[in-house]
């Protein structure tokens, strides 16, 4: 049997001397060391690479199963030319089924085949002779770095790296200028507290505080280019009375520096949006017609790649976003969230509360199958997005009660336009009024016994001392009749009543 055995200066071909099935030997035995390796296999012949160039070929091309130039010249001149017979062990499966479609050289491999493959490779230096352990290790390196820029080049998710880049710089963006806008309000508030409320569009509120400075020249100043006329002139009223402190030309100086920032960081943002809506249409054109550009990107960007979202059932890209939730529910054994990303988009959001969770339902399912045809189709062709699109939104009118909506040009909805409903109105029916007293609840009669039982009872507990006393004056009187008749006839009982009498 021959070993064909690849490494990163050349191919190499072992005769393996043992003879029988390769399931009964002891490899971890025959490789122990050098001595046995040489025993076990002997090398035929070896092919070296001529530069980095030939060995990243044959790399590229052992790793997708493909047999290359250099192999197959290789495989001619040691196999086929010498007429022999001897079956030939390879590393892969599909590089074995190329060698015998193209050589017609009987292939095998397996497990078996593996555990011979690494012990090969633990002693490939003692079994080729002139190769040192520099130019192995130069040549196992060079070739690492070409491999990976090689993939990195050619790979087919390459593109969804700027999308995720761009999502998360986008994010990182908006939280920057909420920070640096809030900071510009609250700085310039000290000197002018009531513009803060009168402008409440940030760009309009920095392009303002650039343009005028201090607040003593709005009344000398044309705001038309940026405000309204009305709020215009309200600012110029509000300016003289204002209750805000002076500052001094270096403070404000900074101040209208970080307004300038602002104002680039929005600018550069609106840029950053214009190209990642043109990468979305570019390479998910489907996802985009259904979820809109950041809806789509961000759901691209959390799992990963667009292939990786590709592989992803409905139920998964639901709560896509919303795995903290998730677990938390299934922790505390509460209600799992019915969307994430999903939230917001444009279908989900004109939605009513009670139907959102369906519609996040219906839209996840036709996500995943978008996702899968912008990801494996081989033509980009938008037919099928703006067919489910229509698809979901006939079951939005279902449910919201036939709500007409508008398609923009991208296929997107951007609102309802005329509001609908064939349910018949309803009149208030006097009919229906009664004047009948409503009978007692049972709470009420409940209540009503437990008093009538209380007042029985305290009834009992009075009449029983009574009777108790009238007992007990019975006995004492009994008591003193029988000593008065043991004296001399004198009763005291009845002294003591005319003593009480007189």
């Amino acid at each position: 049997m021959l070993v064909l055995f690849e490494t990163a200066v050349g191919f190499a071909l072992f005769k393996l001397k043992a003879s029988g099935d390769l399931e009964g030997m002891d490899f971890e035995r025959e490789f122990a060391s050098p001595e046995l390796a040489n025993k076990a296999v002997k090398l035929k012949s070896f092919h070296k690479f001529g530069d980095i160039t030939d060995a990243l070929a044959a790399a590229t091309a052992m790793t997708e199963g493909k047999l290359s130039k250099g192999l197959k010249s290789f495989l001619k001149d040691n196999i086929v030319s010498k007429e022999v017979q001897d079956k030939l062990a390879v590393p892969e499966a599909k590089l074995g089924q190329a060698i015998k479609e193209k050589l017609g050289i009987q292939c095998i491999h397996g497990s078996a085949v593996a555990e011979l493959m690494r012990g090969v490779r633990g002693q490939i230096q003692n079994l080729i002779s002139g190769l040192s352990e520099s130019d192995m290790t130069a040549m196992t390196l060079g070739l690492a770095h070409s491999l990976s820029r090689y993939k990195l080049k050619f790979s087919p998710d390459k593109v969804d790296t700027m999308i995720v880049q761009a999502i998360a710089l986008l994010d990182d963006l908006d939280k920057e200028l909420n920070t640096y806008v809030m900071r510009v309000r609250e700085w310039y508030g000290w000197h002018f507290p009531e513009l803060s409320a009168l402008i409440s569009d940030h760009t309009a509120f920095v392009r303002t505080i650039i343009k005028v400075g201090d607040r003593t020249n709005f009344a000398s100043t044309d705001l038309s280019d940026i405000l309204p006329e009305e709020v215009e002139e309200k600012i110029k009223n509000d300016a003289p009375k204002s209750i805000g402190t002076e500052i001094a030309v270096e403070d404000l100086d900074h101040i209208k520096e970080l307004a300038t920032q602002v104002l680039e960081i929005s600018e550069y943002r609106q840029q950053l949006f214009e190209y990642l809506k043109n990468r979305m249409t570019a390479i998910a054109p489907n996802l985009t017609l259904m979820v809109g550009e950041l809806v789509g990107a961000r759901l691209i960007a959390h799992a990963g790649s667009l292939l990786n979202l590709a592989k992803y059932p409905a139920s998964t890209v639901q709560i896509l976003g919303a795995e903290k939730a998730l677990f938390r529910a299934l922790k505390t054994k509460h209600d799992t969230p019915k969307y994430g990303h999903l939230y917001h988009a444009s279908v989900v959001g004109q939605s009513s509360a009670k139907n959102k969770g369906k519609m996040s339902r219906v839209l996840a399912a036709k996500t995943s199958l978008v996702a899968r045809v912008d990801a494996l189709a081989d033509e980009s062709d938008t037919t099928i997005g703006l067919e489910l699109r229509a698809k979901v939104e006939a079951r939005l009118r279902q449910l919201e009660g036939d709500r007409v909506y508008k398609m923009g040009n991208a296929g997107v909805a951007v609102g309802p336009s005329t509001v609908e409903f064939n349910t018949p109105v309803k009149t208030y029916n006097d009919a229906t009024d009664s004047t009948l007293e409503t009978p007692k609840s049972k709470k009420k009669k409940k209540k009503d016994k437990k008093s009538d039982e209380d007042d029985e009872d305290d009834e009992d507990t009075t009449s029983k001392p009574s009777s108790e006393k009238k007992k007990k004056k019975k006995k004492d009187k009994a008591k003193r009749s029988a000593d008065d008749s043991d004296d001399d006839g004198t009763p005291k009982k009845k002294k003591k009543k005319s003593k009480k009498k007189d």
